[in-house]
């Protein structure tokens, strides 16, 4: 809808108290002051940041969103999304185009899991727009039909150095968000009733999300910077800072104040603490299968367990064995077109603890997303992340696909728990901890099957290791995870039939906590040597995880078998011995250092 088919709708609609419009502008000049001084008490004097934005703010806030002032994390509250953290902003995003995403799980949540009526409100900056994973999240929204999610479109042209490349041509994000499939309207971002307006006209809106394209101006009310560009790191002196703040408060005409309306109150009393299996896990010993199909098969279970699980996959799910979720709970699988979206989306299902959330892909594709995963991080959301196909054990598949990095990765990521389970049953308790576990999880998941090596009554916590080899005359400890731990247990029946060599074997089950208290007594116990194995490059990995751990131990050396170099395709079982982490090299390690 043009600018003036806008202004044509309004007319006709129901006028607005003038009163009310006033208290709106004052109140969006009063937003201005507040930005202004918190920048100045910050020492950052550059007071046109926010300022475009004010009228838009003003009229969400205070006229026409829902919620409880007093209580901002109640679920019935309608929620906004911005490139700022405060108390009512669930997610922080900086300003890196992430937050659409994330108001789109929020949506998604909305809509199809809570079926309640709160709406979800995403303001996103003219030059945020320019990042793909935006439109990214319009796709998803449109194709979901999300009709309780308004994007608000801030265009103001201006950037850091100069103009955005399309200017104040609302006529083209107008063209591009229809194209998406969206209702668009464009609109004054300066005329409060107009927008009023257009938000009641969004409202009305059936089977598809709404845009609001808002033409402003950076700098508005603030003569000699409005508009102007190169402004935007650029301090102002103090005296001319005071002049603009006087100027403001003469155009205030009140001292009403709005209050919000409350919100219905209609989302679902839900419970997603301390879940617990309908059963123990059904393999036995010496059982051959893949912790990737393991993982799928638990992700089921767990959605019979609570069902407040949501699972979202990119295009993947044949591969992770998530599509075992989806054909048992289809109404709780989402499919997303790319890692970056899934990712966002998740963050924004995750949000106010409204679901226990999963996603999956190949390990070496979360690279690609590892932006929002941090932001996820620093906004501290529970989210689990599964990541399979992971090291050159796939075999075959592109070297494109062999993640490598995934754990330095993710160890980098503040307060996430990072598991590496080695068989089918520590893969469903690796899953059933992190849907209880506050914070990021990342689950480590492998395609070659292998071999249940634990019972079904074995015991798995947070941070401990599993001795699963060991005697009074082991000479050396071996540290190995997922398939490694597998090649570990084959070094060590070799050496101990052919070379009368007993050495211990620690499955560390969590990479990150690491247990370093037993790894460390063990190591102490086997004459202070630890080789660590690892389908993942030498940087980053468990042997720099182990390292670290033991840095301070006087008299522990670890020597390292991981993958060298760039990997390339091989035939099944081939790859572990030519990048050398198989049992064989394992064997070889183990004699060298002990004939040292």
């Amino acid at each position: 809808m043009a600018e003036q088919e806008a202004s044509g709708t309004m007319a006709e609609e129901a006028k607005i108290d003038e009163d009310i419009l006033q208290v709106l502008r004052d109140m969006a000049n009063r937003l201005r002051l507040h930005a202004i001084r918190t920048l100045c008490a910050s020492g950052f004097r550059h007071p046109i940041l926010c300022s475009s934005a004010s009228e838009i703010m003003s009229v969400l806030l205070f006229y026409i969103m829902r919620y409880k002032l007093t209580d901002p994390e109640n679920p019935n509250n309608d929620r906004f999304v911005l490139s700022k953290r405060l108390s009512f902003v669930n997610v922080a995003t900086g300003w890196l185009g992430q937050g659409l995403g994330i108001a789109c799980g929020m949506a998604y949540t909305g809509r199809y899991f809570d079926k309640a009526s709160y709406r979800v409100f995403c303001l996103i900056g003219d030059g945020e727009s320019s990042e793909g994973s935006v439109w990214e999240a319009m796709a998803f929204a449109s194709h979901y039909s999300l009709d309780n999610l308004v994007a608000i479109f801030d265009v103001n042209h201006l950037c850091h150095s100069g103009t955005q490349p399309l200017e104040h041509c609302v006529d083209l994000f107008q063209k591009r968000c229809e194209a998406f499939g969206w209702s668009t309207f464009v609109v004054d971002g300066r005329d409060v009733e107009a927008l009023c307006h257009v938000f009641q006209q969004a409202a009305q809106v059936k089977s598809k999300p709404t845009a609001v394209v808002a033409k402003t101006f950076r700098g508005h009310g603030m003569p000699h910077v409005e508009d102007a560009e190169n402004c935007h790191e650029r301090s102002m002196p103090k005296e001319r800072v005071e002049t603009i703040i006087k100027l403001i408060e003469s155009q205030i005409q009140t001292k009403k104040k709005l209050n919000p309306k409350p919100p219905v109150e209609d989302s679902p009393q839900i419970n997603i603490t301390d879940i617990e299996m309908t059963s123990p896990p059904a393999y036995n010993v010496g059982d051959m299968i893949a912790t990737r199909k393991a993982c799928g098969l638990a992700l089921a279970k767990l959605g019979r367990a609570n069902d407040r699980v949501v699972v979202l996959d990119g295009d993947s799910k044949n591969s992770t064995f998530s599509d075992i979720f989806k054909k048992e709970h289809p109404e709780h699988f989402v499919e997303c077109s790319s890692e970056q979206s899934m990712v966002s989306v998740a963050l924004g299902c995750a949000t106010r603890g409204r679901m226990v959330t999963f996603l999956c892909t190949f390990a070496a594709f979360l690279t690609r997303a590892f932006d929002q995963i941090r932001m996820g991080a620093i906004s501290r959301t529970s989210i689990n992340l599964i990541g399979s196909h992971c090291g050159v054990s796939i075999g075959e598949d592109s070297p494109s696909q062999m993640a490598l990095e995934d754990l330095a990765m993710f160890r980098t990521v503040p307060n996430c728990t990072i598991f590496y389970p080695s068989d089918a049953i520590s893969t469903e308790h690796a899953v059933l901890l992190a849907a209880n576990t506050k914070g990021m999880c990342y689950i480590r998941i492998s395609r070659p099957e292998t071999a249940v090596i634990y019972t079904p009554d074995e015991i798995f916590e947070i941070g401990r290791a599993k001795v699963v080899r060991n005697s009074v005359n082991d000479r050396l400890t071996v540290v190995g995870a997922g398939v490694t731990l597998h090649e570990a247990l084959a070094a060590a029946d070799d050496l101990s039939k052919q070379e009368d060599i007993s050495i211990r074997v620690i499955d560390l089950f969590t990479v990150k906590p690491l247990d370093a208290a037993t790894v460390i007594s063990n190591a102490k116990a086997t004459g202070g040597q630890i080789i660590t194995v690892e389908d993942h490059s030498s940087e980053g990995g468990i042997g720099e995880a182990v390292c670290a751990a033991v840095s301070m131990v006087p008299d522990i050396l670890v020597h390292q078998l991981a993958v060298p170099g760039a990997p390339r395709s091989e035939k099944p079982n081939e790859p572990l011995s030519m990048f050398g982490i198989s049992a064989r090299q394992i064997t070889v390690a183990v004699k060298c250092i002990l004939m040292n």
